[in-house]
């Protein structure tokens, strides 16, 4: 079977049978895949979980010194 890669299909203005509509679909969800996959890709996106780190090491409390305890004489 002969792949078109990126083809938009030629539907009619007005949808009458359900394979028209399965096409339809399918080339809406081929556009938002594009979408999404073009802004996972951004660098600005694969940097937040080196900012996440960095957040989280500056907002981190610090553990408090013990006090040494009395002894009883």
């Amino acid at each position: 079977m002969a792949r078109h890669a990126n083809a938009d299909w030629i539907l009619p203005e007005r949808v009458t049978q359900s394979e028209h509509v399965t096409w339809a679909l399918l080339m809406d969800i081929r556009d938002e895949l594009k979408r999404l996959n073009s802004v996972l890709h951004c660098s600005s996106f694969l940097d937040i979980p080196h900012k996440l780190d960095v957040i989280k090491r500056n907002t981190t409390k610090k553990p408090r010194a013990k006090k040494p305890k009395l002894k009883a004489a």
